[in-house]
């Protein structure tokens, strides 16, 4: 095992799956939750420690579980010793250089100052790619990883989705916290289970037709006004699109596989849009908080006997 004294990791805060849940983390990761950085938290005054060297740290040319999460290394070198590793890597730096091929399992980059994706084009059987806030302002060079199977960019500047049609593998994308105003360029993604694109600038549901192996998606915090365009989507068994425009539940009594629905924050007004949920008999969690319903006195009540199913209003758990 390669060996570095490092700080434990805090745990993440974040607004439900608005960044994947495996990437690394430090205090700097703590949200509010409409995912920018919380203004009450003090700014760190700690100074920026300097990178550390990578002849600092003991490579076992036959381990095959190498942790380098949070060692402050300055520049990937070195791992040509590595025949044998699955690596996960947490780096300083400003530019990735990788120029040995070693069988990377899972590249973890976050919190850094990457302004692109470059570099990687030895990385071909990874699976697991974190670039979780940094400064990335397109999605690029991704073509060689061919058995990608999660890719997360969250935090980041990214404006469009856009070369994504070699990673027909990717079951997982996570791209909240962008700039993104267009659901795109997503049609080569079959198997995609995970599609996560919260606080970004989508005012439109579309361009999801061909992603009928979907089970969750998370639009919340964005400036959608109607909910449309989930026709294929009928694997879904997670719809997130809280903190939205939304006036009417609609379209979507087709989801009977729906186990988790997010609509709080919205503008629904009319008990019989629920009608629209009655198909999905195994229905476990809505929220409908901060939704001009919630002004009813039996708010709860007629939820519970709109949608029997239902064991968790908002975030109180249904006593029987």
């Amino acid at each position: 095992m390669a060996t570095l004294s490092v700080g434990e990791p805090q745990e993440m805060e974040v607004d439900r799956r608005g960044e994947s849940e495996e990437s690394g983390d430090d205090e700097t990761k703590r949200k509010s939750l409409n995912g920018e950085v919380d203004s009450l938290q003090a700014p760190s005054t700690v100074p920026e420690e300097s990178p550390v060297d990578m002849d600092t740290i003991t490579l076992d040319p036959d381990e095959e579980d190498v942790d380098l999460v949070h060692c402050r290394i300055g520049k990937i070198e070195g791992l040509e010793v590595l025949r044998k590793a699955k690596v996960r890597v947490s780096l300083q730096i400003h530019a990735i250089s990788l120029f040995v091929v070693v069988i990377c399992r899972q590249l973890d980059v976050s919190f850094n100052l990457l302004r692109k994706i470059e570099g990687l084009d030895c990385l071909t059987k990874i699976k697991k790619l974190f670039l979780l806030h940094n400064k990335i302002t397109s999605i690029a060079n991704l073509d060689q990883m061919t058995s990608l199977q999660m890719l997360e960019l969250g935090s980041n500047r990214i404006r469009v989705i856009e070369n994504l049609d070699s990673l027909t593998t990717l079951e997982s994308l996570f791209l909240g916290t962008n700039k993104i105003s267009q659901l795109q360029n997503l049609d080569g993604l079959h198997n995609l289970m995970v599609l996560s694109i919260q606080s970004n600038r989508i005012t439109k549901l579309e361009g999801l037709q061909n992603l009928v192996n979907l089970r969750e998606l998370y639009l919340s915090h964005n400036g959608i006004e109607v909910i449309e365009g989930l026709e294929n989507n009928k694997k879904l068994t997670t719809l997130d699109i809280a903190a939205n425009r939304i006036k009417k539940i609609e379209n979507i009594s087709h989801l009977t596989e729906l186990k988790e629905f997010w609509m709080n924050d919205n503008q629904i007004d009319n008990w019989a849009d629920l009608d629209e949920l009655k198909n999905a008999k195994g229905l476990e969690t809505v929220y409908l908080e901060r939704n001009p319903l919630q002004k009813d006195p039996q708010y709860r009540r007629k939820i519970m006997l709109a949608l029997p199913s239902v064991r968790q209003i908002d975030a109180t758990f249904i006593h029987f």
